[in-house]
């Protein structure tokens, strides 16, 4: 871990799933204090060092992404946004990438179990071994960080919302500041699915999945709530990635899902071919590492969705 001073630390054991501004908070804090918060996978600790892809089949799914909190802000107000420097990261060292079966960019071309573990460099310095194939550099996130939305009940974990939740953005990352908006007293702020590695799209539905420890700061910003969550990365956010360039692969068409479904596709197709890669391994490698990009979204009446994957991965 850093250096940095935390004020409290936030055990796993206060967990919740799903967002409801009814959830009592379990720590008040003042703004501008730093905490510790232990993160759990987003299997909440399903899988193990001996797991198969049979146990995919066994996995809770009301248990998926479980997140750590909710802390309530003192001053905190509707309207204000909650000014998160995300700090250092301890990674647990064992992660999982898998098929889902029913999940994922291409579910229907991938419809059978399919489980990767992985066993990593704790400081993230050194890339993580898929096989004797490739090498993925670690770059540690948050994957679920957010606040309570302000509409009563209990809302699914799953998707994404204004109030933030599980973006899977792999640039919230050490350094990054995030800003979400308050809906309510408090904002009642929750984190969790931490991943020690993703590329953009993260398109089989999983990264690389792991247990972490975070550090971070919350402060106000009065009156200055953004509609949907926004953030400043603290420098380059794909030198992790740059060092040989990369191999990429286009979709082309009327519809961008279409685009970026025939991109990633075509990309599989090309590491079975020239790497020996099942297309099952490739589905969940490309997941890890490689991004989706829109090239293009003006030239009507087709748009340009690229998919560009590391070459450093596989020398």
């Amino acid at each position: 871990m850093s250096a940095i001073k935390t004020t409290h630390t936030i055990h796993r054991t206060h967990m919740h799933c799903g967002w409801d501004n009814a959830f009592p908070p379990v720590l008040h804090v003042e703004p501008g204090e730093t905490l510790l918060i232990e993160c759990r996978d987003a299997a909440d600790g399903h899988f193990g060092e001996t797991s198969t892809a049979a146990d995919i089949a066994t996995l809770d799914f009301d248990k998926v992404n479980p997140v750590t909190g909710p802390v309530y802000v003192d001053g905190a107000e509707p309207g204000d946004a909650l000014k998160v420097t995300i700090g250092a990261f301890a990674p647990s060292g064992l992660g999982w990438t898998a098929n889902i079966p029913g999940f994922g960019l291409l579910s229907d071309q991938f419809p059978d179990p399919h489980l990767h573990l992985w066993n990593y460099d704790k400081t993230a310095q050194q890339p993580a071994g898929f096989g004797d194939i490739a090498r993925v550099p670690l770059k540690p996130f948050v994957g679920t960080i957010g606040v309570a939305p302000g509409a009563a009940g209990l809302h699914s974990i799953v998707p994404p919302r204004h109030v933030g939740g599980n973006m899977d953005i792999r640039d919230l990352a050490a350094g990054t500041i995030l800003y979400l908006p308050v809906e309510v007293p408090g904002a009642l702020f929750s984190m969790g699915d931490t991943h020690a590695a993703q590329g953009d799209g993260e398109v089989c539905g999983t990264a690389i999945e792991s247990a972490m420890d975070v550090e971070i700061t919350l402060d106000l910003i009065k009156g200055a709530a953004p509609p949907t969550p926004r953030f400043t990365t603290p420098g380059p956010v794909t030198r992790h990635l740059d060092g040989e360039g990369y191999e990429v692969t286009t979709g082309v068409g009327p519809d961008l899902m279409d685009a970026a479904r025939d991109a990633v596709k075509a990309m599989i197709d090309q590491l079975t071919a020239r790497h020996g890669l099942t297309p099952e391994d490739a589905y969940l490698l490309c997941s890890v590492c490689a991004d989706l990009r829109i090239s293009e979204i003006v030239d009507m009446p087709n748009w340009v969705v690229s998919y560009y994957f590391p070459r450093l991965v596989l020398s």
